[in-house]
């Protein structure tokens, strides 16, 4: 038997890059999946094909993580699509170049109110249907400690981040259940594909292990934590990049 076999996790921002391989993962582990996307209807389709095409169960369902209304409603559409909720992966974010001269109050909002209120909110919801032994895990980025000033404000969700992780795990763990945080290093996603070749040389050469980190190194790091292996593990984040420091 499949170790997520009659488990049901909810991937948020999981059309694309870490988020859909995460997705396809924990299909791979017997979950069903639900698919999150913001914009690409199409792209979300495309990781639910892949999902049912190997035997698995996944659906795509549209919400804005940054929009508070969207979120009780993907909540909902978990539960009616497969009658229960077990895994919440807050995966959505948003990244951006912000130098101080070229930050904004609109720019602090955008990244904000998705990669922080958003994940809040949707843990609340989440929180509210997950049984004993459901598990919450928080993608957040090497940047949370290591962070660069060329991404101010992105660095400074993430250490939030970071921090809710650490309240949520102490506040759901007498109802076990457990919250973990994930901080990748730099992975190859469609994201960042257009970072030049020096960039990602000099980011190879900070990681001890010598190379770009792909989405399959993540998603098999979350099919860890929300496996009964990692039973004891809650309230903290752990680094997922190959050694790098930034």
């Amino acid at each position: 038997m499949s170790k997520l076999s009659g488990k049901v996790a909810l991937v948020t921002g999981s059309s694309k890059g870490i988020g859909a391989g995460v997705a396809l993962r924990l299909a791979a582990d017997g979950a069903a999946v639900v698919v999150n996307y913001s914009r690409s209807a199409e792209d979300a389709q495309i990781v639910v094909d892949k999902i049912v095409g190997a035997g698995g169960k996944a659906v795509a369902v549209k919400a804005n993580i940054a929009t508070p209304a969207d979120i009780q409603p993907l909540i909902d559409a978990a539960l009616h699509a497969f009658g229960r909720l077990d895994i919440l992966v807050n995966n959505a974010g948003v990244y951006k170049i912000d130098s101080l001269d070229t930050l904004s109050a609109e720019t602090f909002d955008e990244h904000f109110h998705l990669n922080v209120r958003g994940l809040l909110l949707t843990t609340q919801a989440a929180a509210r249907v997950l049984p004993a032994g459901g598990v919450i895990v928080n993608i957040s980025s090497g940047l949370a400690k290591s962070p660069y000033p060329m991404v101010h404000v992105y660095c400074a969700t993430k250490g939030a981040v970071d921090t809710l992780t650490r309240t949520l795990g102490i506040e759901l763990g007498p109802r076990k259940i457990r919250v973990v945080g994930i901080a990748p290093g730099f992975v190859a996603t469609e994201g960042n594909a257009e970072s030049s070749k020096d960039m990602a040389a000099f980011l190879v050469s900070k990681t001890p292990l010598g190379r770009v980190g792909q989405p399959g190194d993540i998603a098999a790091a979350v099919s860890y934590v929300v496996s009964d292996d990692a039973g004891w593990i809650t309230g903290c984040t752990i680094d997922v990049a190959g050694g790098m420091v930034f």
